[in-house]
């Protein structure tokens, strides 16, 4: 058994397989240096605290038997012959593989992106950069209003950062988060320093001696800066997975048992385009899709039951908002709010025709737990008592 890739998916379903009671061999491949990590704090708590939270100590492998090949990156698959080579000249054959090797940080293709000073934030390299950044109090220009964008700028301005975020469309998460959603969150980084611009798009990057000096827009006008964050989107590493033959369409095809067009090749994980309970397909960039897919693929690969189909859900920290999120946003729906934004404290109900498709919570678990079954179980909602507070969640469906 071979698993490419040691982010959360692949770590995962090694140890699945092992809980499930696999006894054969178990090799876990990672480009990185470092044990597989936690990656949520790069972004939520880089500049404090232990950015090393490693998933699992290093016993935990020995222990499981269970082989991590730190710093090697696999450079092709030969599905005919069941093999995998390796950068050190290393072949390695498997009885079934899993490709977990998650996605890279989109460029900015913009004169001055190479300039120092720039970065992105994937790994644990990055977020010891980005930590310095805050350290020596450098001016910070985030391009890409998403949810890694605001996580971070969070943190920076509560460390009294200069934070500016440029974002091209005409709200923050604007692929990802429902409209009024956007505005809660824009106000309230606003109310705490950070200055949004959206509509703006990026002409180039000024720099000096090397270094990046300022985010130049489209309109001529200038943001002077010592750091520049670009979160402006993933890209699915599916590059192994095309050059074996494996379909891909925006990252590796899967279906609901996270299998591959290769019967002996699955994927789980940020690389993986996967269908949704609507039966569409889509790319899911999230620790519980990932970890969901991880039980898939240890379920096919021992034959064992099927993984019921859970309903996505992610979770973002700004400020002191526990932002958790379940469900896709439909354009145009119907939106019921529960609690007072003001206060730091409700929650956003999406509905089709009184069905509930997603809901956006903050500060608000009861609500965020009664809006994930709502969508599990095709509940109907009262949207009139579901926005009154004092009725109790099970008394406003239908």
């Amino acid at each position: 058994m071979l698993v490419v890739g040691a982010g959360h998916a692949g770590a995962g379903v090694a140890g699945l397989l092992r809980q499930a009671g696999h006894t054969g061999p178990v090799e876990l491949f990672g480009d990185e240096l470092d044990l597989p990590y936690h990656r949520p704090p790069l972004s939520k708590k880089f500049a404090e605290g232990e950015l090393e939270q490693w998933l699992r100590p290093a016993e935990f492998y020995r222990e499981q038997d269970i082989t991590v090949r730190l710093g090697e990156h696999v450079t092709a698959v030969e599905p005919a012959k069941r093999l995998v080579r390796t950068d050190s000249g290393a072949v390695h054959g498997y009885d079934h593989l899993v490709l977990a090797t998650g996605a890279r940080p989109r460029p900015l293709p913009v004169p001055g992106a190479e300039l120092a000073g720039v970065m992105s934030l994937r790994t644990l390299a990055d977020a010891r950069i980005l930590r310095k950044c805050v350290e020596e109090r450098r001016r910070l220009v985030i391009i890409g209003g998403g949810y890694i964008g605001l996580e971070v700028a969070a943190v920076a301005r509560a460390n009294d950062i200069e934070v500016t975020v440029v974002e091209r469309e005409e709200r923050v998460l604007a692929r990802v988060a429902s409209a009024r959603l956007s505005a809660i969150l824009a106000g309230y980084h606003r109310n705490r320093g950070t200055r949004i611009l959206t509509g703006a798009g990026v002409g180039r990057l000024a720099g000096e001696d090397g270094q990046v000096r300022a985010v130049v827009l489209d309109d001529g006008s200038a943001l002077p800066c010592e750091a520049v964050l670009v979160g402006v989107g993933a890209i699915p590493r599916d590059e192994l997975a095309a050059a074996a033959g494996l379909r891909c369409a925006q990252g590796v095809v899967v279906d609901s048992h996270a299998r591959t067009s290769d019967p002996r090749i699955l994927a789980i994980g940020d690389v993986t385009r996967r269908p949704l309970r609507t039966g569409s397909l889509a790319r899911l960039e999230s620790i519980p899709s990932a970890t969901e897919q991880a039980r898939q693929a240890v379920a096919t690969i021992l034959g064992t039951a099927p993984v019921p189909a859970e309903v996505p859900w992610f979770w973002s920290d700004q400020f002191g908002l526990k932002l958790k999120i379940a469900g896709l946003v439909p354009p145009d729906p119907g939106t019921v709010v529960r609690g007072d934004p003001a206060t730091g404290r409700f929650a956003l109900f999406h509905h089709l025709g009184g069905a509930v498709t997603a809901v956006e919570s903050a500060n608000s678990p009861a609500e965020f737990m009664a809006g994930r079954k709502f969508i599990a179980a095709g509940t109907r909602i009262d949207p009139v008592r579901l926005a009154d507070p004092s009725v109790p969640l099970r008394d406003a469906t239908l």
